[in-house]
């Protein structure tokens, strides 16, 4: 199939944004945002990198390229609107296999009213996916890891570890799969996008999000950094699910502070502010826990601590980094 055909296969049947002008069929896309900031992010996944045919269907490799984009427009309080995709089709790919990945990516999208507006194809040795994403917030709205202020309460939602802990299972299964297994198993291929909870939160004067791609103990690091704050995590309120704590009970402390890739929000607000966090999260039907405070920066520079058996430890920038894993 050439390139031009399989754009046609792609291609949506309509549109949803009453902002797009312009989709596929041109050579770029238009839309006309009124009254709303714009907000865009993009990722990549490529296949020996970032997912294996051993550990993901076709349909989750296109939902997860989405879902980890869409969560980091959630990290900034805004709303999904459109995505573009570039991808790197190998020969050993099938043309029923790649409109299983782009089913995958519309399922998601449909979930969120987003518009396929374009993208690009080309040939290489192994599939790779680059998604750009865009999304709307109100002006001014825009939620920054640089507004944590000391007296903080510092917050997460769900719960961490699960998709490191799912991805361990899909490498190295033993035995039978349980309930627990699956359950971890689906938190690493279709992984849930915290956008409800952020936008109901919009009303908030000020808020700090971090999306936890790269696990908590990075993400906490790139929070105090941003805004020049020492944050303090009690390791005992840090939440877990029970599966993770079942199937892999001498682990799931370590991978939750660095497994990465759980896609839950960090966050930090005010005292007076910590109802609304906790009415918006039950409003969304997620969990949100307590897990420490925002300090003035004490020393030289921005630090986060971690209570380990009643000790104050540095936590360091542990979590997963591409380039750190590049340079390896």
């Amino acid at each position: 199939m050439d390139e031009f055909s399989f754009i046609r296969s792609i291609k949506p049947d309509h549109y949803r944004q009453s902002s797009l002008i312009k989709g596929i069929d041109d050579d770029a896309a238009v839309f006309r945002p009124s009254g709303h900031d714009v907000v865009t992010a993009v990722d990549t996944m490529v296949e020996g990198v970032h997912f294996t045919r051993q550990t993901m269907e076709p349909e989750q490799i296109g939902y997860r390229v989405l879902a980890a984009n869409i969560s980091d427009l959630a990290a900034m309080g805004s709303t999904p609107a459109f995505y573009l995709v570039s991808i790197t089709i190998p020969s050993d790919w099938t043309h029923g296999e790649l409109e299983r990945v782009y089913d995958g990516m519309k399922k998601l999208g449909n979930t969120y009213q987003m518009d396929l507006i374009g993208g690009d194809t080309v040939s290489g040795s192994e599939l790779s996916l680059t998604v750009t994403v865009i999304g709307m917030v109100g002006k001014g709205k825009a939620r920054y890891r640089s507004a944590a202020e000391a007296g903080d309460v510092l917050f997460v939602t769900g719960t961490l570890g699960d998709s490191r802990a799912g991805l361990e299972w899909l490498l190295n299964p033993k035995g039978q799969a349980s309930k627990d297994h699956t359950y971890l198993i689906q938190r690493h291929q279709t992984p849930v996008p915290r956008v409800s909870f952020a936008a109901n939160l919009s009303h908030l004067e000020r808020l700090a999000l971090n999306d936890v791609s790269d696990g908590v103990a990075n993400e906490a690091n790139e929070m105090a950094g941003a805004s020049n704050v020492d944050l303090y995590i009690d390791l005992k309120a840090l939440p877990f699910s029970e599966p993770i704590r079942n199937v892999f009970p001498e682990d799931y402390v370590d991978w939750g502070l660095s497994g990465g890739e759980d896609f839950e929000l960090l966050g930090s607000v005010s005292e007076k502010d910590w109802p609304h966090v906790l009415k918006a999260a039950e409003q969304a039907g997620v969990t949100v826990s307590r897990i420490g405070h925002v300090k003035t920066k004490e020393g030289p520079e921005p630090v986060v601590r971690v209570n380990k058996s009643g000790e104050w430890e540095r936590l360091t920038s542990s979590g997963y980094t591409h380039m750190k894993e590049k340079g390896d």
